[in-house]
């Protein structure tokens, strides 16, 4: 799916027209939502994967189809809402369904623009696209097997599967086209990245289907299923791994060592192509939903390193560390104390630690989602390229719960320090809390419900981190040096993303920015900084997001004083889904203004 910001710009036009607004008119209001609710079917229809993985089987045979006859239609599609859109008459509309009109506007503009880009031609990279191609919102990783993310549970569940694994073949096509064409504009992703793709396809190239990672389902049929349907079942797949995928993933792997590879640039950073500052610009504002330019971006990231440098030597104190604060980093990086000897010690305190957090949440909010959450190991396929933990949504219809993924691989690079954060970001009250209550609020159109944008779900979670300290979590300093480490993280974010794609700064003075800054593992930080280069722009929009949300609550707090209610706060943020910075603004501001007392 795709999910994109509103500037500032147009809704101070949106304000100007709310004024002249008059009695919402049915016929207008029956426009817009079918128009709304023709777009949404549109969506899932041209995303198989992702409504599949919403739980929606009515398209479970196909892959997303990415050949450049079907973006074009893509486009053109968008160029229809747009001009219908237009027709509707928004000042007969009410608040919530102008808001709606808007929302959905912006989206197609911005898809429009996106794609005058060519943004298209970058496919696949170390954490997302094939082998199993899902499409998740920004801000989610992307490279989750959709196998072990759909339900099967009847015959029907495993033909459609079957179908899919047998049109496989002609989705990896589209995909090494979209990629020659790359080749041929001279949009390709930097060597640093492409050369940790083929290890990932290696992987899968397996001599015997029953091991793909494309063929578990048929390891886990349901108890209901009759024995013959099983082995007719198994064969077909046995079959359709055999002749369609693993012949696929061969021709891909051959595409990237021989074609790919050799095309892809050292340098890094999109300021080498031919667009590549307009396109960054626009990434910016894209994911931040603010109209702040790269300078002002990296300017920001600066002040924010030197602040919380400042909070971590004070940390640094409270522990009786005598050194300096790189000593300091050194000793919380190496030490054996902070670490776990197995993975599976690490995955027992992540369980542990989470159901610590859940009965604490009362605290601070009034709304709690009904959808649970499991914490499970990150995958071991991508486990070595992809982050500490991420989260991945549970699906629509109820049949996959919330899933906290976090990363084993090599426990002796994960400390202890770090974990209280990372749950908090990833699981409560961070992005499982947040998607799942936007996903239950019944009243909202389904492309608002599921809709994410990066600065408010990734700034939401980062805000999360921060109330560790009221929940209670923080005590040990080394906890609350952990959090500041996060915090740091994405401060730096700021600085390096836009130091490698405007600045020209080289991977190693990224890496060497991180290290410098932050304590976390080399690993890590490799890890992190090769995202930033795959992936511009999208991590500028933790730190806005989190400053931003942290204003409002400020600015809450100052005007209500003792009125002030935090799990009121926190019900004005969530209730409305995810919405752009500014829109998100205003909301609080006229919820303050409404129990702000006389004067103020």
């Amino acid at each position: 799916m795709k999910w994109l910001l509103l500037t500032t710009l147009g809704f101070l036009l949106m304000l100007s027209s709310d004024a002249e607004a008059k009695k919402p008119d049915a016929a207008a209001t029956k426009a817009l939502r079918t128009l709304i609710e023709q777009d949404w079917r549109y969506q899932l229809e041209r995303s198989p994967t992702y409504a599949s993985v919403q739980g929606d089987r009515r398209w479970n045979t196909r892959w997303d189809d990415l050949s450049l006859a079907a973006l074009a239609a893509d486009q053109q599609h968008s160029r229809g809402v747009l001009e219908k859109l237009k027709k509707v008459d928004r000042a007969r509309l009410s608040a919530e369904d102008r808001l709606n009109l808007d929302l959905l506007q912006k989206e197609h503009e911005t898809w429009v623009e996106e794609y005058g880009f060519g943004w298209y031609l970058f496919p696949t990279n170390q954490v997302g696209g094939i082998p199993e191609g899902i499409r998740q919102p920004p801000g989610l990783q992307t490279a989750y097997q959709l196998a072990d993310a759909l339900r099967f549970e009847t015959v029907q569940d495993y033909e459609d599967w079957i179908v899919r694994l047998e049109g496989f073949g002609t989705y990896v096509d589209q995909v090494i086209a979209l990629m020659r064409e790359g080749v041929r504009q001279h949009k390709v992703h930097p060597k640093a990245i492409v050369q940790r793709i083929p290890p990932q396809f290696e992987k899968q190239l397996v001599e015997d289907p029953a091991k793909s990672g494309f063929y578990t389902p048929f390891h886990r049929f349901p108890p209901k299923l009759s024995s013959a349907d099983q082995q007719r079942l198994a064969a077909a797949g046995r079959k359709a791994v055999q002749e369609g995928v693993l012949p696929a993933l061969r021709r891909f792997h051959q595409f990237l060592v021989k074609e790919y590879l050799p095309a892809a640039p050292e340098a890094v950073g999109v300021w080498q192509l031919e667009d590549g500052e307009a396109l960054y610009a626009f990434l910016a504002r894209k994911f931040t939903t603010t109209p702040l330019t790269p300078e002002e971006i990296h300017a920001l990231g600066l002040s924010e390193v030197k602040r919380i440098r400042g909070e971590m030597e004070a940390i640094m104190k409270r522990t009786g560390f005598q050194g300096s604060l790189a000593e300091f980093f050194q000793f919380v990086r190496t030490d054996p104390r902070f670490y776990h000897r197995t993975g599976d010690e690490l995955l027992l305190h992540y369980r542990a630690l989470s159901k610590r957090i859940d009965p604490l949440l009362v605290r601070l909010f009034k709304t709690l989602p009904r959808q649970p959450y499991a914490v499970e190991p990150t995958p071991e396929a991508m486990a070595p390229d992809v982050t500490t933990g991420f989260y991945y949504p549970g699906s629509s219809d109820g049949s996959r719960p919330g899933t906290y993924l976090v990363n084993l691989y090599r426990p002796e690079t994960r400390p202890r320090w770090e974990m209280v954060p990372l749950t908090l970001h990833e699981a409560v009250p961070g992005h499982h809390l947040q998607t799942s209550l936007a996903t239950e609020q019944l009243d909202l159109p389904d492309f608002r419900r599921y809709g994410y944008y990066v600065a408010y779900g990734e700034g939401w979670a980062l805000y999360c981190e921060t109330l560790g300290d009221e929940l209670g979590l923080y005590a040990d300093p080394y906890d609350k040096f952990g959090q500041l480490s996060y915090d740091m993280w994405r401060a730096v974010r700021l600085v390096v993303d836009t130091g490698m794609h405007v600045k020209r700064w080289t991977r190693q003075q990224a890496l060497d920015y991180f290290m410098e800054n932050a304590p976390r593992q080399a690993l890590d930080i490799t890890n992190e900084v090769d995202r930033y280069i795959a992936w511009p722009g999208q991590a500028l929009a933790y730190k806005v997001g989190q400053l931003r949300i942290r204003e409002m609550r400020t600015r809450a707090e100052q005007t209500l004083g003792e009125r002030f209610d935090v799990r009121e706060f926190h019900d004005v943020v969530l209730l409305g889904g995810s919405l752009p910075l500014d829109v998100l603004e205003r909301k609080v501001d006229a919820w303050v203004a409404g129990h702000a007392p006389a004067g103020k």
